[in-house]
């Protein structure tokens, strides 16, 4: 396969490899391919990196099978990557006995969790030491929003993130394009992506906040852009501090009640 990038695609990529040092001589990277356009693109961005960076690092595929469906077909996927030289296989974990035992309670997260922690076997088995995955910009904006609102808590992933558990590292090198550039960008390769099996797929917490975000957007023009600028360390302007116990206020309570600290 003759493989290329347009030039405004391949400098968004090497800006996240080089701020966030992504890829390293002698990685062994496993690439989390799920089928969708976001995993299919990332394949094919690091087939290209693969050839044009001065570093010596191998690639290997991976998509789980969550048994959602029997029409979960992901021979086209391995097709594509034999065209890029990328060693594929597909392993089948029952996130859809899981989900349906706990009576699909939490099913995002189950099936996160599930998910991660094949992905993380199989990396450990087969001697990597990076995963990769094909989370972009519009995903990281949609985490912080989810964080802020659902946990009160102000955090997002990170482009590089490494799990003192595993010994791995998991990289994001899709974390500057917008989702829209992504889905223009499959018609590069010509490659259809595979419909996904998941039976929330669009019925999600996360595509609530994507329609919130697109529906405030148009009365506000930047605010995706704020939202973006807002995860970054430097964003933090004055905050509360941190929220303190009984045990902690009680001197403070009996000198404001009785005029001097409560005796032992």
């Amino acid at each position: 396969m003759n493989i290329q990038m347009p030039q405004l695609y391949f400098s968004k990529l090497m800006r996240a490899i080089v701020e966030f040092e992504l890829i390293e001589d002698g990685d062994n990277v496993l690439i989390g391919i799920s089928g969708g356009k976001d995993s299919i693109f990332l394949t094919y961005a690091l087939a290209v990196m693969r050839e044009r960076l001065k570093k010596d690092f191998t690639l290997r595929g991976l998509t789980i099978n969550p048994l959602f469906s029997p029409d979960f077909d992901t021979e086209g996927i391995r097709g594509f990557c034999e065209k890029l030289s990328i060693p594929y296989d597909v392993h089948e974990v029952d996130i859809a006995g899981a989900i349906e035992n706990q009576g699909g309670k939490e099913a995002c997260y189950t099936c996160a969790f599930f998910r991660r922690g094949a992905i993380n076997r199989y990396a450990k088995e087969h001697g990597c030491n990076k995963i990769a995955y094909a989370h972009h910009n519009d995903d990281a904006v949609e985490t912080f929003l989810m964080s802020l609102f659902y946990s009160g808590q102000l955090q997002t992933f990170t482009p590089k993130t490494y799990l003192d558990r595993s010994d791995l590292t998991v990289i994001r090198p899709l974390v500057y394009f917008r989702e829209q550039e992504l889905r223009d960008a499959v018609s590069i390769h010509g490659f259809a992506p595979v419909r996904s099996p998941c039976p929330l797929d669009g019925h999600t917490v996360r595509q609530t906040v994507k329609e919130l975000i697109a529906s405030l957007g148009k009365d506000n023009p930047l605010l995706y852009d704020h939202l973006a600028a807002g995860m970054r360390q430097s964003a933090l302007g004055e905050l509360w501090p941190a929220s303190k116990n009984r045990s902690e206020m009680k001197e403070t309570y009996f000198s404001y009640m009785y005029g001097q600290p409560k005796k032992s």
